[in-house]
């Protein structure tokens, strides 16, 4: 490699026949000097904007960044009373717990089957879930009067307004589990009346049925959040100009092909930044809303890896294990990431990073 010279950065005055320094390498020159004397001065100059960052710094410290120091637990001997820093380490052992290679088989069983449970539930969100609030945005672009569009998507958007607590609680009463009433919900009855579901199935209640648990899951995931999620969407919609749908109509586009080939190529590089970020959520679904709908019935298809962690950790005392399993489930998210990101960037140059 060529060792830069003195003479990289002069130029030749011909006029002159001496050597001056470039232009612009003076002001660059300028502002390496002087970046941190810059810095400083325009922190200053906007102090009232730093000073609003100070409460999400503080959010992210200690309950971001602060409890990373409990990820030891992972490589520890399982003791609540003694601190992590005090505890003695022992290596893989609760990696090999969950794996089934120390002997718990039924531990093993148990989070193999939450994290097959995980997966499936994310993978049906995102393959019934995802294209939702982009169907959603489409039509409310096509809805000409502002003010019924306008109440359209306050309608579809309440419901994430909601708490989780309240959310489940009408999902319950809408199937109605025996152990809560012995009447059935609206939904429960109105399957039975169709011949979709025998009458013992609804009187046990849905939510008791493993059979029903993803599918009321999903549709109340649906009805919850994809209101919401198309504000992402109709703003990438109603960014696209004017005079492309003119063009579409010129050349005989109706409806259906104005969507087809202006609106959804507009949105690409949206739905593709929106897809990266759900996969790699494949294996991170919440606890609250599967805690609050699951029971002992329905373990075998309700329980993820989230309320595994949960029951070990806090009922079993195993946290431990609890720790190592929410370390792998992290883990797998990361490179379904890095991985979905990749093959973005190198199949159509769109990609986070």
């Amino acid at each position: 490699m060529k060792k830069p010279m003195a003479g990289d950065f002069l130029i030749y005055d011909k006029t002159t026949g001496a050597y001056r320094a470039d232009p612009e390498q003076l002001v660059r020159d300028d502002v390496e000097k002087h970046y941190w004397r810059n810095v400083v001065r325009t922190v200053i100059k906007d102090w009232r904007l730093y000073l609003m960052l100070v409460p999400m710094i503080l959010v992210f410290l200690f309950w971001r960044y602060f409890p990373m120091y409990e990820l030891l637990r992972c490589f520890k001997v399982d003791d609540a009373v003694k601190p992590v820093a005090d505890q003695y380490f022992s290596g893989f052992y609760n990696f090999k717990l969950l794996l089934g290679g120390a002997g718990s088989d039924q531990m093993s069983l148990d989070f193999w089957r939450a994290l097959r449970n995980t997966f499936l539930l994310s993978f049906y969100g995102l393959l019934f879930g995802f294209p939702m609030p982009i169907i959603l945005a489409l039509f409310f672009n096509e809805i000409k009067s502002n003010i019924l569009r306008s109440a359209y998507q306050v309608m579809t958007y309440l419901p994430k307004f909601m708490s989780t607590v309240v959310m489940t609680s009408l999902v319950t009463m809408l199937v109605k589990q025996g152990s809560i009433t012995t009447e059935m919900g609206i939904i429960s009855r109105m399957l039975a009346d169709i011949g979709l579901i025998t009458e013992e199935v609804a009187n046990a209640g849905l939510l008791n049925n493993p059979g029903f648990f993803r599918a009321i899951y999903q549709i109340s995931g649906i009805w919850e959040g994809a209101g919401y999620d198309s504000i992402v969407y109709f703003a990438a919609i109603i960014a696209i100009s004017p005079t492309s749908y003119e063009a579409a109509q010129i050349d005989g586009a109706g409806k259906m092909a104005q969507m087809r080939y202006v609106v959804l190529p507009a949105i690409l590089s949206t739905i593709v930044i929106m897809l990266i970020t759900r996969i790699g959520s494949l294996l991170s679904v919440g606890y609250e809303k599967v805690l609050l709908l699951y029971n002992t019935n329905t373990y075998v298809t309700a329980d993820v890896v989230s309320t595994f962690s949960q029951r070990f950790g806090l009922e079993n005392k195993l946290t431990g294990v609890a720790s190592a399993a929410e370390m792998m489930g992290n883990l797998v998210s990361m490179l379904l990431v890095i991985g979905a990101n990749t093959i973005s960037r190198k199949a159509s140059d769109v990609s986070l990073y």
